[in-house]
Formats: C-alpha cells, structure tokens, sequence
C-alpha cells in the first residue's frame, strides 16, 4: 500500500449528503443523481462508488469487492466495515470489475426480504432519456436511462433477480460522481 487517501472531507456533512442522494436515487429508480462531494478513493473505486461505500457501510456490514488491496484499506478505514472474501456473505457487493452474478447473492428471506444484499456496480456512464425502459414502483409511467458499461447479461440475470420479488437485490450503479438505482422491483427492457 502506497499511502492511505482521505474519505469525505467533511465526513458528516458529506456522508448526510451522499445519503440523501442515495435514497432520492432508489425512491426514483434511473434518476441520475449527482454527488455534491464525493471522496477520491484509490483506483480503480470512482468517486461515486468511493462516496456510497463511505456512506452505506459500517462496522456491522461485510464487504465484497474487486478492487484491490489498496480499496479494501481505504474501505475498512474509512467505513470500518468488515471485507469478506465471498461475495454471497457481504452485505455490500462493491464491483469494478464484472460483478457476481446476483443469484451468487443474499437474496432475503420471504419473512425477511430486507436481508439481501446491496449490489454497487462501477460503470463507465449514466445518461437519462435513453436506454433501457424503467417502468414500476417509483416510476410514474417510464423512466428511460442509459448505461454505457453494464455487465455482460446483466439485463438476463436482473429478469430472475425482479421475479424474487419481495426478495432480491438492489442495484446501485456508479459512474463518476453519478449514482442511479435499480431497486428489485423495476421491471427493465432494452431500450
């Protein structure tokens, strides 16, 4: 490891902010949401990716992720939070790369379908207006949002993922200082 970056600057104000921004995102499913502060990780974590793991973990949330020794560092410094090496035990999934597959995942329980994983998917851009269609809870009629990097079948493995339903895993998709949310009950066809 090379040096520890800082997190949020203002590590309340910040955090309060991603938040926010984050449940704005999965209230309104596609909704490009921009970061007002977000931290500068270590590569290859965006800053976006950086500010929702700074903003969501916690000391009592494992942790997956593919990007290195120096992230996992960074995440269990700033977060505190514990990083597994099974993706299916983490609470928070953290994916630069080609992520698990989401039936790999925490799904919940019918009892308890709020035990499932949190899937958080670096990607290469978010655009709103094109792309896949969004319909379903949060979307009055459609919502259109383009995502330049999705992974590879990712729209086959969503399919099984929404027929869970109450169960499954919400998607929370980075590029840059953007966030957008997929939460499991949004219905998504090629644009």
């Amino acid at each position: 490891m090379t040096g520890l970056l800082p997190g949020f600057a203002d590590p309340v104000a910040d955090a309060q902010s991603t938040f926010r921004a984050v449940l704005e995102a999965m209230a309104r499913p596609g909704r490009v949401q921009r970061l007002s502060a977000p931290p500068a990780p270590p590569a290859p974590l965006s800053p976006a990716a950086g500010a929702v793991l700074l903003a969501l973990a916690d000391g009592e949330t494992p942790l997956w992720l593919d990007a290195g020794a120096d992230a996992s560092e960074w995440a269990r410094f700033h977060a505190g939070c514990p990083v597994v090496n099974d993706a299916g035990e983490a609470e928070f999934v953290l994916a630069v790369g080609a992520p698990p597959a989401l039936s790999a995942l925490q799904v919940g329980t019918d009892e308890d379908p709020h035990r499932s994983a949190t899937l958080i998917v670096q990607v290469s851009a978010l655009e709103e207006g094109t792309g896949w269609r969004l319909t379903g809870p949060g979307i009055e009629h459609e919502h259109r949002l383009h995502v330049t990097g999705a992974p590879d079948g990712f729209l086959a493995g969503w399919a099984t993922n929404r027929a869970l339903s109450p169960r499954g895993v919400d998607v929370i998709l980075c590029a840059g200082d953007r966030v957008a949310s997929l939460p499991r009950g949004t219905a998504i066809e090629e644009g």
